[in-house]
Formats: structure tokens, C-alpha cells, sequence
């Protein structure tokens, strides 16, 4: 079966990575550690970490998503992501190029985008970037 998202990077280091990450953001996307869906016992998933959320890791979204539908109280499937380096905009419109790793959640829908490539962030930042510079990122300029 050949998924609409990415395959993470090594299957052999699912469920190795740290809970607590970033939450969106940077922009360009290097690769894909697992997907994960959280689960809420306030909204009906069984309390198994007194009372705290917790999550299930998986090795495709197809999984994930089979989980998140099957079960009460969790959320759709994210996608942790590795960010070698990524775009910061700390304000509207003014971006920063940001030369560190991070690891992030991301919805899945942003995996649509294309994998990052060394000139996305130069060529995202050039002062001639096509106005929409969202284009760069869609891989449509």
C-alpha cells in the first residue's frame, strides 16, 4: 500500500524520541521520525498516566490514523518532524533564517509540501522571492 505521507527516516528509533517538542512552525521539513496521536482521558481515553495525555507512536500515518479513529479520546495523527535547520518568523512578514536542529509536531497536511532542499530557505528568503513566497515552499516557484 503506498501511503500519501512520508515514510519516517528509521523505523528502529520509533517511539526513542522526546514527548515534549515544538508545536508547528519552521516553515521546511527534513524528515519524519514517527506519527503520533495523543490521547486525553478527559475526553474518554483510558486513564493509564494518572490523569496526564500521552501518546501512541507509529511507523505510517495509515496506522496512526486507524488508531485515532478506533479509539475515544484521541486526537487526528501528527507527524514529528526533524528540522536540520528552519524558517522562524517572529513577526508577520519578517523571517529568520534559523541554522539549528529541532524537532517539532506538525499536522500532516503540511508534509504536502515538499521535502526541504539546500536553496528552499535561500531562495524562500531572497529579496526576489515571488510575493506569495509560500509558493517556494509548495515547490511552485
Amino acid at each position: 500500500m503506498i501511503s500519501k505521507y512520508p515514510k519516517v527516516k528509521d523505523c528502529s528509533l520509533i517511539g526513542e524520541y522526546p514527548a515534549l517538542v515544538k508545536s508547528g512552525g519552521g516553515y521546511v521539513w527534513d524528515e519524519v521520525l514517527e506519527y503520533r496521536v495523543w490521547c486525553h482521558p478527559e475526553n474518554g481515553a483510558p486513564d493509564i498516566e494518572n490523569g496526564d495525555d500521552y501518546y501512541y507512536f507509529f511507523k505510517t500515518y495509515e496506522e496512526a490514523l486507524q488508531f485515532s479513529e478506533g479509539n475515544l479520546g484521541t486526537e487526528l495523527p501528527v507527524a514529528l518532524i526533524l528540522q536540520e535547520e528552519y524558517i522562524d518568523e517572529p513577526e508577520p512578514g519578517k523571517y529568520i533564517h534559523v541554522k539549528a536542529q529541532r524537532l517539532t509536531e506538525w499536522p500532516v497536511e503540511f508534509l504536502s509540501r515538499p521535502k526541504k532542499k539546500c536553496q528552499t530557505i535561500p531562495n524562500f528568503l531572497s529579496p526576489n522571492a515571488p510575493s506569495n513566497r509560500l509558493e517556494i515552499l509548495r515547490g511552485q516557484a
